[in-house]
C-alpha cells in the first residue's frame, strides 16, 4: 500500500474526522466522521454518522457536507475544497460528493479495509457493495488509505459491530 503524504495541516483535519468518528461511536452510531476544509485550509463544515435510532441509514457525515456545500459555497469554492473523512465513502456519499463538485477526499481507511475487517468479524454483508471512490465519480482526487490510523479505526469498528452485535 502506497505511503500517503499529508501536510502537518491535513493530518490534524483527518486526526478531526477520527475524532468526530470516536463522539458517534460513543453515541451509539457506527464510527465516521467527516470535515469540509476550504482550498486555504479553513474548516467549513464538520458531522459524525448520526443514523442511530432514526431508522434511516443515509444520515452519513460525507453526504450532509455534500448538502452543506451545495447549499452554502459557490461551484469553484466546492471544486477547491477537501473533505476529510474517516473511512473511504460509501457509493451513495461518493456520488453526492461528485453531484454537488466537490473535488478532492483524504480517508484514514479504505472500504476494503471495512469490509475485510467486518468479514474478519462474521458481520452480515452490506447492503450496498464497497467501491473504491473513483469506480462511482471519475477523475476525483483521492489520498487514503493513512496507515498510522487505521489500527484505531479497526478497534472503533470492532467495538461498533461487537456492540451492535449484543444489542440483537
Amino acid at each position: 500500500m502506497p505511503s500517503v503524504e499529508l501536510s502537518e495541516a491535513e493530518l490534524r483535519h483527518l486526526e478531526r474526522a477520527v475524532h468526530l468518528a470516536e463522539e458517534a461511536l460513543r453515541a451509539g452510531d457506527e464510527p465516521f466522521g467527516s470535515v469540509l476544509v476550504s482550498g486555504d485550509g479553513r474548516v467549513l463544515a464538520e458531522d459524525r454518522n448520526r443514523v442511530h435510532g432514526l431508522g434511516d441509514s443515509t444520515h452519513h457525515p460525507e453526504f450532509e457536507l455534500a448538502r452543506w456545500a451545495a447549499v452554502h459555497l459557490t461551484a469553484p469554492q466546492r471544486a477547491a475544497a477537501t473533505v476529510f473523512t474517516s473511512g473511504e465513502h460509501c457509493p451513495m456519499c461518493a456520488a453526492a460528493h461528485g453531484w454537488v463538485g466537490l473535488d478532492r477526499i483524504v480517508y484514514a481507511h479504505s472500504a476494503a479495509q471495512l469490509t475485510q475487517w467486518l468479514d474478519e468479524l462474521g458481520a452480515p454483508p452490506s447492503p450496498v457493495r464497497a467501491l473504491p471512490v473513483q469506480e462511482v465519480v471519475a477523475g476525483i482526487e483521492v489520498q487514503g488509505p493513512v496507515p498510522a490510523l487505521t489500527d484505531r479505526l479497526r478497534e472503533m469498528h470492532r467495538a461498533s459491530y461487537l456492540s451492535r452485535h449484543r444489542a440483537m
